[in-house]
């Protein structure tokens, strides 16, 4: 039975209807949007790829994005086409979308004026056109009360904001309107007190440093560098307490640098090259402790009265700072553990500080190359500690020059080579640590006549202020810390190399010697008996090398030993007895097997080998050997033929 003409065209209708329906619930863009994308596109130059004008979903397009608060009509919330190669102007229709969040035509090259009306969306919180060649001036009257994020740089508007932008947009956290034509105007920003980053560099501007900026009490990155700013820094500085980045290099401050960086707490980088500044540097910018970059290049700044500065523990970026040389009357420096690199460079430049008398620089430049440049000269250098840096090469020359060397600090690097004689030439060095570096061949014989070790009458000029460190490895690493270096004792430390050769007899010599090290070498010969010369040694390590012969029991008279170690060698006999040798564990002899005392291993008697003289051969036949042998041979005889071995009975 067929279906009856009219109820098939009652099926048709509805399912007709019921498409119509579908269709209409698709998502689509508000007519108005629709209308002010395509005004938009009118005024540019250049399509856009991934617009599609067949569909009436807007909201799939490139860059745009909808509030899909709702189902239908959709509002356009965001415009993001930046970097897209968009060339053109921009049309006044496309403040028709009028629920714009963000707008971004960054990167690009449209150019022209921008229309007034398209800076009062009242929603908008994104505004940014940076990198065009938008030109005119700005508009007197900015309506934006949602924004947070305004950026204009790097176009070529001649106009900076009114003062009218903080009383309607006072929300503004991030402003950049760097590297534009402002030219010779004013700032009016104190109103804008949610700002955060301020950008206004590269724009001509001239006047004194903007005071209205004192008042933005949350202001943390702010540029002003490449202007024509003028005159001496204003104290209000020290008001913006929030700082973290100031930059105004480059523009004609003058006069000091004010003393108020003890009140920019959370200040990491400060520049301010390229100005007419001069005077003292103030003691709460050197002394900061949360500085991590200083730029003050170019300027006339000294530090006549600048004695000690420590900037230990910081961490700067790249080398020291040009202006360093400026420091005339600096005697104390310590930039150790700073991430600074380029020795080569640094010790240039560091040189020109004639007063410099300790240089602590340990714990940077690693694996870099020691310079050899012989023309460096630090002739009032009374303490040079560099380790911890794991320095290539050898001892260099120009270390020769430092004449008044009382400190000598280059452990724990990858020094190689033999130690220069010329070492021994120092006549103030009480404390030399080589160790823990690559030196090989013998221990330079000169260095048992350094006069400040060897005569009393050489007198040592303490300085009247240090640095309070100490030196120390820890387990989580190396630690460079010195207690007052001039109270640590006379030492000579040249353990963990490659040494070979004796022990010199003359480092008996070294009255005035505390601490002798020479740990983990390869070291052979015998302990010499005239070490016991050195009357006032505290501290004896000469374990694990190659030494043999018998512990010199002269050395039982070395009243202030407190530590002795002469484990794993290959020595030999009794242990001293007496003295300080009664406190001494047995882990300061172990690893001689042919070592023995008392109860720790008793003595047996047995034939102790000859010590066989250098230079002369052993007699095995002398005299005392032919009688022995002409009786042993009579009583033999005379046993054999008496009991018939010989002749036989008759």
């Amino acid at each position: 039975m067929g279906i009856p003409k009219v109820s098939l065209a009652f099926i048709l209708l509805a399912v007709m209807f019921g498409q119509r329906i579908q269709g209409s619930q698709q998502p689509a863009c508000n007519l108005n949007d629709l209308t002010a994308l395509k005004g938009f596109i009118k005024c540019l130059e250049s399509d856009i790829g991934g617009w599609n004008w067949n569909s009436l979903n807007c909201c799939s397009w490139t860059g745009i994005t909808c509030d899909n608060s709702s189902v239908l009509n959709e509002r356009v919330v965001g415009l993001e086409l930046g970097n897209k190669r968009l060339s053109g102007t921009i049309c006044e229709s496309l403040v028709g979308l009028e629920q714009l969040r963000i707008l971004n035509l960054s990167h690009n090259s449209l150019d022209g004026e921008i229309p007034t009306k398209l800076f009062r969306f009242q929603n908008l919180e994104v505004l940014d056109l940076s990198n065009n060649y938008f030109v005119g001036s700005l508009p007197t009257i900015i309506h934006l009360p949602s924004v947070k994020y305004f950026d204009l740089s790097k176009n070529y508007f001649s106009s900076i904001l009114t003062s009218e932008i903080c009383k309607t947009s006072s929300n503004i956290q991030y402003l950049d309107l760097a590297n534009n034509l402002f030219g010779e105007t004013s700032t009016y920003l104190e109103n804008c007190t949610s700002l955060q980053y301020v950008y206004l560099n590269g724009n001509g501007l001239s006047g004194t440093f903007p005071e209205n900026l004192f008042r933005l009490q949350h202001l943390r990155i702010l540029h002003l560098q490449e202007n024509r700013f003028s005159g001496p820094l204003n104290y209000g500085i020290g008001n913006i307490s929030n700082l973290v980045e100031l930059d105004i290099s480059s523009n004609g401050f003058d006069g000091s640098l004010p003393d108020v960086f003890g009140r920019l707490r959370k200040l990491e980088s400060f520049s301010a090259g390229s100005n007419i500044l001069s005077g003292l540097l103030p003691i709460s910018l050197v002394n900061s402790p949360s500085i991590l970059m200083i730029d003050l290049h170019n300027n006339s700044l000294d530090g006549p009265s600048l004695r000690s500065l420590d900037l230990a523990r910081n961490k700067f970026t790249g080398g020291i700072p040009f202006h360093f040389k400026n420091l005339q009357a600096l005697q104390f420096l310590s930039l150790s553990n700073t991430s600074i690199n380029n020795i080569s460079t640094a010790l240039e430049i560091l040189q020109d500080c004639k007063n410099l008398t300790i240089l602590v620089l340990g714990l940077n430049f690693y694996h870099e190359q020691m310079p050899s440049n012989v023309n460096l000269q630090f002739r009032s250098l009374k303490a040079l500690i560099i380790p911890f840096c794991y320095l290539r090469g050898s001892l260099p020359m120009w270390l020769r020059g430092c004449k008044m060397l009382q400190f000598l600090d280059l452990s724990w690097n990858s020094l190689g080579g033999s130690i220069p004689f010329w070492v021994g030439d120092f006549r103030y060095l009480i404390y030399l640590d080589l160790s823990n570096n690559s030196f090989s061949g013998e221990i330079p014989e000169s260095l048992t006549g350094l006069d400040s070790l060897v005569n009393d009458t050489v007198q040592l000029k303490e300085l009247s202020a240090g640095f309070p460190m100490e030196k120390s490895i820890e387990q989580g690493g190396p630690r460079l810390i010195y207690n007052n270096i001039w109270g640590l004792p006379a030492t000579i430390d040249l353990s963990f190399n490659k040494l070979t050769g004796p022990i010199w007899i003359s480092f008996g010599n070294l009255k005035k010697l505390h601490v002798l090290s020479l740990k983990g070498n390869k070291l052979s010969g015998t302990i010499p008996d005239s070490v016991s010369g050195m009357t006032n040694l505290e501290v004896l390590d000469l374990s694990c090398n190659k030494l043999s012969g018998e512990i010199p029991n002269s050395l039982v008279h070395l009243s202030f030993l407190s530590k002795f170690n002469v484990s794993y060698n290959e020595l030999y006999g009794n242990i001293p007895s007496g003295g300080q040798f009664m406190t001494f564990p047995y882990s300061s002899f172990e690893g001689n097997e042919a070592l023995c005392h008392g109860i720790i291993r008793p003595c047996q008697t047995k034939l102790i080998p000859p010590i066989v003289s250098p230079g002369k051969g052993m007699k095995i036949v002398d005299w005392n050997f032919g009688i022995g042998l002409t009786v042993g041979f009579g009583l033999t005889v005379a046993f054999c033929f008496k009991s018939g071995w010989v002749l036989c009975k008759g």
